[in-house]
């Protein structure tokens, strides 16, 4: 039985359009290739519903895509609603769960993720609107929403959240922005790994937010903290480093993680950091926001001793 639910059809403004595919929200199909062959991303998140899902359970997927983490949660025997806004993607996964005849476990529905209510209480919500430091894609928004929904419809009891948590992290470093002898400090992103080559860090890396899906989740970071140099070197960029808890296994004490592709930023003035003193790194921006906006408040500055 298919459930609907109200989504409005009024014309979309040009310039939230522009926004949307800029931020991240309407992702087309083309991209989702990269998702789905993304064997870190998958794996983590098949184990993590592996762990939690089970039979019988109602799984809420938020932004569901071409369906695939959904179709591991039916899998496990539970009863599945994955959300998704983008009609394309839509159309697409509900052909996606009748190839894989999943059709009697999975309800695909054509809703804002925010404003999605469940008929029924929701026992696990998978939700990976997940960008590095909450940037771009409404991870947070979403989030909230539907607790604050849930809970106005069905008591105070929520769901477990996959994934549970997010720590955010930020570190200067050294940057080479040289490419084919042309420097050029450009923002760039580069595979989840400290010993990247052409990037080395200065200082130990901070985090800066550890955020609980099931608790207060943040919409601005307002960050000023003191950094301490542990190797010498020439500052030209931070470092933005997210790691995401999706569940804890308790029995083997161990945490199913998978963290988001790093982000450095180049800095307007490079600064010179010396092991023995001190610096303070800055910047502030919203959940959901541009890189830009991150970009435009980002400052490092040396303090002298």
């Amino acid at each position: 039985m298919t459930t609907s639910y109200p989504l409005t059809d009024a014309p979309v403004s040009p310039h939230v359009a522009d926004d949307e595919q800029t931020l991240g929200q309407f992702i087309p199909l083309l991209y989702h290739y990269n998702m789905l062959q993304d064997a870190d991303r998958v794996g983590a998140f098949r184990e993590a519903i592996d762990l939690v899902v089970q039979p019988g359970m109602h799984v809420v997927e938020l932004g569901g895509g071409t369906g695939i983490l959904s179709s591991f949660a039916a899998k496990r025997g539970a009863r599945v609603t994955c959300v998704e806004r983008n009609p394309e993607l839509v159309a697409c996964a509900r052909r996606f769960v009748g190839l894989n005849e999943l059709e009697e476990q999975i309800t695909v529905v054509r809703a804002d993720a925010c404003e999605f209510v469940s008929d029924t209480p929701v026992d696990v919500v998978v939700c990976e609107m997940l960008h590095v430091g909450l940037l771009r894609e409404k991870q947070a928004q979403v989030i909230a929403a539907f607790k604050k929904n849930h809970v106005r419809k069905h008591g105070p009891k929520l769901p477990i959240f996959l994934p549970e948590a997010s720590i955010l992290m930020a570190e200067p470093v050294t940057q080479s922005f040289d490419f084919a002898g042309y420097h050029a400090p450009v923002p760039l992103f580069h595979p989840p790994r400290v010993d990247q080559p052409g990037t080395q860090a200065i200082t130990t890396l901070s985090p800066y937010a550890n955020i609980a899906y099931d608790g207060t989740i943040p919409m601005k970071f307002n960050v000023r903290q003191d950094v301490t140099p542990t190797n010498n070197g020439q500052a030209n960029a931070v470092r933005f480093v997210t790691q995401n808890v999706i569940t804890v296994d308790i029995d083997s004490q161990r945490a199913i993680t998978w963290p988001n592709q790093c982000l450095v930023l180049p800095l307007r003035q490079p600064v010179k950091l010396t092991m023995g003193m001190k610096a303070e790194m800055s910047f502030h921006y919203q959940a959901g926001g541009s890189v830009e906006s991150l970009a435009s408040t980002l400052k490092l500055v040396s303090i002298a001793r």
